[in-house]
């Protein structure tokens, strides 16, 4: 049973419950992209990505002129040479996609978030450069 949003009226399928803890608690994927279904009033998930699959692969599954959620588990060796890792969240809202979409993406965004119980950072991106390689180390550290 999925539970409604007053606010936005939107939806989180179990299945992203489900896959987020599996990338969290077992590390079965390297990251997952989310899609608002606008019919069904639902996040629904558009790809799992296999753990190893690179930041590039990542990238490369988000559409380049559509609004997109994502979640990102990044592996880092911290200066001290430890090897740790950060579960990011990635709010992709290009300047280039629909106002109603974005505006849906925005209202959405806390609610769906909090679904989401083990991120440790949050990314705003309109731009591919705004969640670069680079801004997700210097985040991570």
């Amino acid at each position: 049973m999925a539970l409604a949003n007053s606010a936005s009226g939107m939806n989180v399928s179990d299945e992203c419950k489900l896959k987020f803890l599996e990338l969290k608690a077992k590390r079965t994927y390297r990251f997952i992209v989310f899609k608002i279904d606008e019919n069904a009033q639902q996040v629904q998930i558009e790809k799992l990505g296999n753990p190893e699959e690179t930041y590039d692969d990542f990238t490369n599954s988000i559409p380049e002129n559509e609004c997109r959620y994502a979640v990102y588990d990044f592996d880092f060796t911290t200066e001290d040479n430890c090897q740790k890792s950060k579960i990011f969240f990635i709010s992709w809202s290009p300047d280039t996609s629909r106002v109603r979409s974005k505006m849906l993406y925005a209202s959405s965004k806390d609610r769906f978030k909090r679904e989401l119980d083990g991120i440790q950072v949050e990314l705003q991106a309109t731009d591919p450069s705004e969640m670069s390689l680079d801004i997700i180390n210097e985040r991570a550290l």
